[in-house]
């Protein structure tokens, strides 16, 4: 077998198009149409764009949650075609188990991987907890904690297991706007620590500048990419103001020119609404 290639980028994205059925008249709603996308090893991907543009879609395929209509996505040159242990999603609702502490929600990222030692679970549990700060918490029910403290729950839930990269899709949507900030912190700090590659869906264009290496602009639906940038900026930015920067203002004024006028909402989700309706009947 012939070794594969370093710098090969770990998702590939090759005229991906995504077609959902629209009523049982042969039509269809085209959520993401020719898209061409990678993501390297260790990087961490921002993607912006307005409301039903396919973002939510485009996590979905690489998740091996939705299948392409047309096109392909790989990881490591393999298809993607179902879910699994080396890619973990944390969505913008934290979907935790309400009749479990916060130790057993956490477990339940490794019991879906069929671990059979508990002693090695534990240490990972006990691991994670720690990475996430949520030490003394261990007992608590979801009920008991603050969004953001659920919020890192989750993310506990889907690192326990080390995954190769994580899926995140509008985390701090249901969070105000003191705790997202430290939640942005948190998360540079822990994937920094973790090494973790992610593709990490916003509406807010200083959340894309201020976590991403790379910004990926999509256009109204069906989606298509717009626009793709470098983020100029030195790691760890939780360490000091990049908002003050050049680098940051530029950027932030040409994302907001490509992004202003392209939807009214802020924080509607993508789902399956009306994209571009196309009828296949005679």
């Amino acid at each position: 077998m012939t070794p594969r290639d370093a710098h090969e980028p770990l998702i590939e994205v090759r005229d991906l198009t995504v077609a959902y059925p629209l009523g049982g008249d042969g039509s269809y709603v085209v959520a993401l149409d020719s898209i061409d996308f990678d993501v390297r090893e260790g990087e961490f991907v921002t993607i912006l764009g307005p409301s039903g543009c396919g973002k939510t879609t485009l996590l979905n395929v690489i998740a091996g949650l939705v299948k392409p209509t047309l096109g392909a996505v790989k990881m490591r040159g393999e298809a993607i075609t179902k879910p699994g242990p080396d890619r973990a999603v944390v969505f913008q609702e934290h979907a935790l188990f309400p009749w479990r502490t916060v130790w057993n929600n956490i477990r339940y990222g490794i019991e879906m991987q069929g671990s059979d030692r508990q002693a090695d679970r534990d240490a990972r549990i006990a691991e994670v907890v720690k990475l996430v700060g949520l030490e003394g918490f261990e007992r608590a029910y979801p009920r008991e904690l603050s969004g953001g403290m659920q919020q890192r729950v989750g993310l506990a839930r889907a690192i326990v297991a080390d995954p190769r990269m994580l899926l995140m899709d509008e985390p701090f949507g249901a969070i105000d706007a003191l705790t997202r900030e430290v939640m942005r912190n948190e998360i540079e700090r822990i994937i920094l620590e973790t090494g973790k590659t992610v593709v990490f869906i916003t509406h807010s264009i200083d959340e894309a500048i201020l976590l991403g290496d790379r910004v990926v602009v999509f256009s109204p639906r069906p989606g298509t990419i717009k626009f793709e940038a470098t983020i100029d900026l030195p790691r760890p930015r939780y360490e000091y103001d990049p908002r003050a920067e050049s680098a940051f203002i530029e950027l932030r004024e040409e994302l907001w020119d490509l992004l202003v006028g392209t939807s009214p909402e802020s924080s509607e989700p993508d789902g399956n609404d009306d994209a571009r309706a196309v009828t296949t009947g005679k």
